[in-house]
């Protein structure tokens, strides 16, 4: 039995940030991954899908030839989906590379095994040691959440991961679900011409976003050629060797959708399972780890971060809960995060990002709200790089002038969200951010011209 001060179950975001994290603070570390150190981010999420969308956004330019000057005839421009696949592998096997290579530099022990709970300080290992640790990190993310009574099987229904793994882009797809993942795929394989239509359960596009944003994104991917039925739900699927048969229902009339094959992107459950939970009492809510403002769970000495918390499942937030946790561990006294004031992305063509409040939300929670808006059309850098859809829009307290949210959707804005974010933190008015002076010409002069636009003092519209 090894002895440490904290042993990690999960290699991910989280797991590997909490290792490293630990190390600084002088704390002997173990790391447990099962399959791939970087977990679904880096090997079958964010990074890759990144990848192949900047391959998109190539192919997308290169179909605007006349635009900026060059021609292709139209026999002679091919595109490959499956060298796109390719590349996007690379690019996380050289990132995977990089988080073996930082373990190693941070002297963190790291097994290749599948880990179990066996006591509140100790851990089982599929290889049959045991490791001894005077805290425990649970960090086992999650994965893609089916259709009640409908079974993803990898061939005609698939999962994101799924999806990464395809070599050739589908002749025809229906995505289930209109959150980021869903609308990313949409975009991705319209690009690459397949036939796409995207079903959601909910009233708008991106739902968790501001409805304002939900509308532009959904003009945004009807321009594309893609498919789009809100408020609709999935009622059943049949498959043959051909694809599949979708019937999904609105107001109470259904109709069937055929196509090659179907995404369901319609969020994740934990992975939960055996990990010896309840035979060591660490509580849980269907399945996700329960934990307070440091992370920690009911067992004192055991903790939680990241997808299997099910506070908000993005790699940022598993990465910054990593370092509460570890903070915590080391009889620091971290700041506990606020969850409305992280950044939320979108990657798909147009980006979209948003921190704080909705202007819904906001209005829910009382407050006297001013809005300010400001789109990309009137600003010089997006008309230069001829990506000018969307906008910029600032949800402010009328009382105070303080800034409560920022929702973009234009070129860029994933990059450019962290600006919101930090000026929210620091409780920053609209007032400081519009006289905040920003470089011409750049699209960040969209977010001072929006702050500008709450005052009623927009200079360029």
């Amino acid at each position: 039995m090894t002895n440490y001060d904290v042993a990690i179950i999960g290699g991910g975001p989280g797991g590997y940030v909490a290792a490293i994290r630990a190390r600084q603070l002088g704390l002997k570390t173990a790391l447990v991954e099962k399959e791939h150190l970087g977990g679904v981010c880096l090997n079958w999420g964010c990074i890759p899908t990144k990848a192949l969308l900047h391959n998109a956004e190539v192919i997308h330019l290169l179909g605007q030839g006349k635009t900026y000057g060059f021609r292709f005839d139209q026999d002679s421009l091919t595109v490959d989906y499956g060298a796109a696949q390719k590349r996007s592998r690379r690019v996380s096997a050289r990132l995977v590379k990089g988080v073996q290579f930082l373990m190693k530099k941070n002297e963190v022990d790291v097994f290749e095994a599948a880990g179990t709970l066996k006591s509140a300080t100790e851990v089982a290992l599929s290889t049959g040691d045991t490791l001894s640790a005077r805290h425990v990190i649970l960090a086992t993310g999650a994965r893609a959440r089916s259709i009640p009574g409908i079974e993803i099987d990898g061939d005609r229904l698939i999962s994101a991961r799924h999806a990464l793994a395809l070599t050739e882009a589908p002749r025809s797809i229906v995505v289930v679900g209109a959150g980021a993942i869903g609308v990313e795929f949409a975009h991705l394989w319209r690009i690459y011409g397949a036939d796409v239509t995207l079903v959601e359960m909910l009233p708008t596009v991106l739902p968790l976003e501001d409805a304002d944003i939900g509308q532009e994104m959904a003009k945004a991917l009807s321009k594309q050629g893609i498919k789009i039925h809100t408020s609709t739900r999935v009622e059943k699927v049949a498959t043959d060797a051909s694809g599949l048969t979708l019937t999904v229902s609105r107001d109470g009339e259904t109709q069937t959708i055929t196509a090659e094959k179907a995404l369901v992107a319609i969020g994740v459950q934990p992975n939960s399972e055996n990990l010896g939970l309840e035979a060591v009492g660490v509580e849980t809510n269907r399945g996700w780890i329960t934990v307070d403002e440091t992370m920690r769970t009911n067992v004192p000495t055991i903790y939680a971060i990241g997808d299997v918390t099910g506070v908000m499942p993005l790699a940022h937030v598993a990465s910054a809960q990593a370092i509460v946790a570890v903070e915590t561990i080391a009889g620091l006294e971290p700041e506990p995060l606020a969850y409305p004031d992280i950044p939320r992305c979108t990657y798909a063509s147009p980006e979209v990002a948003s921190v704080g409040l909705t202007e819904a939300q906001a209005r829910d929670q009382g407050y006297d709200v001013k809005v300010g808006q400001f789109p990309f059309r009137a600003n010089g850098k997006a008309l230069a790089i001829n990506d000018y859809e969307g906008f910029v829009k600032i949800v402010s307290d009328a009382r105070y002038d303080q800034i409560l949210g920022v929702h973009m959707i234009g070129p860029h804005v994933t990059d450019m969200i962290a600006e919101a974010a930090g000026m929210i933190r620091l409780e920053t008015t609209t007032e400081e951010l519009a006289r905040t002076v920003h470089p011409h010409p750049t699209l960040s002069e969209v977010v001072m011209e929006a702050a500008h636009a709450v005052l009623g003092q927009a200079i360029h519209i």
